[in-house]
């Protein structure tokens, strides 16, 4: 099949259909595909440069009301291991991460039947009361649905007393695979493709900077991860000129260890080969135009395809992932200090940049 005049549209960045994305996945290389990736990568951002940043994920409660087949995290308010975490926990955790030098929390939680909109006005208030220049990427989109539904509230309501109240950024989380055929048996209590789309539009209008996901390798179809990256690049293309809209986009394979998905045999689990994920990456590069920022997921598939990812379309490393429990409860074992994730990108060939979530660089 001859997928030549494809690959020098995708050069050019002229946007790919479904149709011609898949055509790419299943019929062109690895190599040139990590080739074409890497020549839209180094157009974007700096050939040289990987860049990297300090943060500490903390869930604000393990009680979630969603009991996704893939989560080991989660349990019922009325469980021995329910908790939310109290002010001086936080207190402690801050302080912490801060001597090592970060300047932001990952704060995610559960879908807490009992907590609303005003518990998390409050607890943003009090988190920048005592550390103005904390920095919040917090909640996600099926969290913001799920205030929605609390509080009566419109998102863009919603969006707006957070935002007032401490929220910096919105991470990307909860985006699964973007087909409701999926989330219906993988996710069926959680927001769907449509909401999810649609907090993700309301914060880019608000000028709320936000990332997307990935998790792939369970039930979807190659075709559903393409029409999951071209849905969203469609969602970047409406946002406002001065609007950041999707800062960065992070595909990581689904981790399957003690998970209802697995034990249950919903469906055959797909496993993600260190080749697969090289090229998900390149993929996502190609189809993903106006997108300036991919992350390699070392946390689940490790530094060494992580580094190879750097020339296949991935141009940053992420976080060093102080404290990350509900990736790791499914089987994730890597871990870097900020020594260790710094000399993983020189030795991949580049040069480390810190960041910030937004992108400014840290010098």
């Amino acid at each position: 099949m001859n997928t030549d005049k494809i690959l020098e549209k995708a050069i050019q960045q002229v946007n790919l259909s479904v149709t011609e994305g898949k055509k790419l996945y299943e019929y062109v290389s690895t190599s040139e595909l990590m080739f074409v990736a890497n020549e839209i990568r180094n157009k974007k951002v700096s050939p040289n440069y990987v860049s990297w940043m300090i943060d500490r994920n903390v869930n604000i409660t393990n009680v979630c009301i969603s009991a996704c087949a893939f989560c080991n995290f989660f349990c019922s308010s009325k469980s021995e291991k329910a908790y939310i975490t109290s002010i001086s926990q936080y207190i402690d955790k801050i302080n912490e991460m801060r001597n090592i030098g970060g300047n932001q929390l990952l704060l995610q939680g559960g879908l807490h039947p009992e907590l609303g909109i005003e518990y998390y006005v409050g607890l943003f208030k009090e988190l920048k009361k005592r550390y103005p220049e904390l920095k919040l990427n917090a909640l996600g989109p099926p969290e913001i649905v799920h205030l929605r539904k609390l509080s009566g509230l419109q998102i863009e309501e919603v969006l707006g007393k957070l935002r007032d109240a401490g929220l910096d950024t919105l991470p990307g989380a909860g985006a699964e695979i973007l087909s409701d055929r999926v989330r219906k048996i993988i996710s069926p209590n959680k927001c769907n493709t449509f909401e999810w789309l649609h907090v993700m539009e309301t914060a880019h209008q608000m000028k709320i900077a936000t990332s997307a996901t990935m998790m792939f390798g369970h039930i979807e179809t190659v075709e559903e991860r393409i029409i999951h990256l071209i849905l969203l690049r469609d969602l970047q293309q409406k946002k406002p000129m001065d609007a950041k809209g999707f800062v960065s986009f992070i595909p990581w394979p689904f981790q399957d260890k003690n998970t209802s998905l697995k034990k249950n045999k919903i469906s055959t689990i797909q496993y993600i080969s260190q080749e697969e994920y090289i090229r998900t990456i390149a993929i996502s590069r190609i189809l993903l135009n106006n997108i300036d920022h991919i992350q390699a997921s070392w946390l689940t598939v490790g530094k060494e395809t992580a580094q190879i990812c750097l020339h296949a379309g991935a141009d940053d490393f992420g976080s060093i992932m102080i404290e990350e429990n509900v990736v790791s409860s499914a089987g994730a074992t890597h871990a870097f200090n900020v020594e260790g994730i710094q000399k993983a990108i020189r030795d991949a060939g580049f040069s480390p940049r810190r960041r910030t979530q937004e992108y400014q660089y840290i010098d």
